[in-house]
């Protein structure tokens, strides 16, 4: 079993930044496919992005490229978000969640861990 937890949400301004980690219990998590999500309020949860077990970044949406950069530290066992210019519309729960491979990576129950979430609010 691994845990992840996630931490780094808060409150920015508009054109702020962020660095959210998920960070996991076993150091398994080096071989696994990790991948952010993010769920506004009364919105589905959406994929952000996915980093692949050697550091190769799979994916972002198409709304984050260019500001947001996924990497991982598998001496640490965690895996980062760094989120630049972030606008209102980034305000959510951000989760993130691990899987040997995943299939679908665009869909966050096709991963077998998945933390609690970070909120990150941004103001305009």
């Amino acid at each position: 079993q691994v845990q992840l937890v996630e931490s780094g949400g808060g409150l920015v301004q508009a054109g702020g930044s962020l660095r959210l980690s998920c960070a996991a219990s076993r150091r398994t998590v080096s071989t696994y496919t990790v991948a952010w999500f993010r769920q506004a309020p009364g919105k589905e949860r959406e994929f952000v992005a996915a980093i692949n077990s050697g550091g190769g970044i799979i994916d972002y949406t198409d709304s984050v490229k260019g500001r947001f950069t996924i990497s991982r530290d598998n001496a640490k066992n965690t895996v980062y978000l760094q989120m630049n210019s972030l606008k209102p519309d980034d305000t959510a729960v951000y989760y993130c969640a691990a899987g040997v491979s995943p299939t679908r990576l665009k869909l966050f129950n096709e991963y077998a861990y998945r933390g609690q979430g970070t909120q990150v609010t941004v103001s305009s």
